[in-house]
């Protein structure tokens, strides 16, 4: 079993990272564009833990396999919106049955989706960033963490995309 971090950055960035994703990423507005993206079940599991239940590991803190897991599917989720969301934000949708200011509101959503993810993005590359740190310090005479999951060579660019 891997060390488990109670680390209080840790948390916030975990909690703006669900915030941010809440508001400008999956909302009314988006959800059925999301909804179509290509990714499995697993993954939209390990989004929902980060995005949805951070307050679940207040007390028992993450442990730090699940936190690369949860930056993976996070990762996954950003390259896939970006190659798939865009397009069907765009152009799907049915936008003549929302009012004037929900019409507002949407437009605002799909114009700002790109940048937005780019922010997440941001977002979860500072937290992998602190999480290899903490692995990094409590590893000190044995493997790091991290090594055990190849697929974190993916994740630049996964986020870049």
């Amino acid at each position: 079993m891997s060390m488990q971090i109670k680390n209080p950055e840790v948390y916030s960035l975990i909690e703006a990272i669900g915030q941010h994703f809440k508001t400008n990423i999956s909302n009314r507005f988006t959800r059925g564009a999301l909804s179509m993206l290509v990714l499995d079940n697993a993954t939209w599991n390990q989004i929902e833990e980060l995005t949805e239940k951070s307050d679940n590991y207040r007390y028992q803190g993450y442990h730090l396999d699940e936190l690369y897991g949860l930056i993976l599917a996070m990762a996954k989720f950003i390259s896939a919106a970006r190659k798939q969301a865009s397009q069907s934000l765009r152009y799907g949708g049915s936008v003549d049955k929302l009012s004037g200011q929900d019409r507002v509101l949407r437009d605002m959503v799909v114009n700002n989706f790109s940048s937005n993810l780019n922010i997440l993005s941001d977002s979860v590359n500072k937290l992998y960033m602190k999480v290899v740190e903490i692995d990094k310090d409590a590893s000190i005479g044995r493997q790091p963490v991290f090594t055990r999951f190849p697929e974190l060579g993916e994740l630049g660019r996964y986020l870049v995309g």
